[in-house]
């Protein structure tokens, strides 16, 4: 079993926090974050005005070769969905709520990153 190395797991904890902090500032009230289940993880969770939005952070330092966007393929997503279906099981109150799936890419240094926030990026 191979397992992440500190740098790059450093790097992705660094990377959320920024997001979390970014996403707060833009209005969104964080109401979870790192949520796991069987299934899989997501990373934030919040609401956006009334709309429950579980959101996947990703972090490169440099987007030479793909893109931020370019690394959550089909089978990442579908985890993040089943996962939400699985949050709403599990959290009761937030079933009415309209859901929407964000990405928040990050890429540069991590002192000073470009942040992207991608809203509706993909749909369950």
């Amino acid at each position: 079993m191979i397992k992440k190395s500190k740098p790059a797991n450093h790097a992705g904890k660094i990377a959320e926090s920024i997001a979390e902090q970014y996403l707060i500032k833009q209005g969104l009230k964080l109401i979870d974050r790192n949520f796991h289940s069987r299934f899989g993880e997501i990373d934030l969770i919040g609401l956006d005005q009334e709309i429950l939005t579980f959101i996947e952070v990703r972090y490169r330092k440099n987007e030479q070769y793909l893109a931020v966007v370019e690394t959550i393929d089909q089978h990442k997503c579908r985890k993040i969905i089943i996962s939400s279906e699985y949050y709403l099981c599990k959290h009761k109150n937030y079933r009415a709520y309209q859901c929407r799936y964000d990405v928040i890419a990050i890429t540069g240094e991590l002192n000073k990153p470009a942040i992207e926030w991608i809203k509706n990026a993909f749909q369950a």
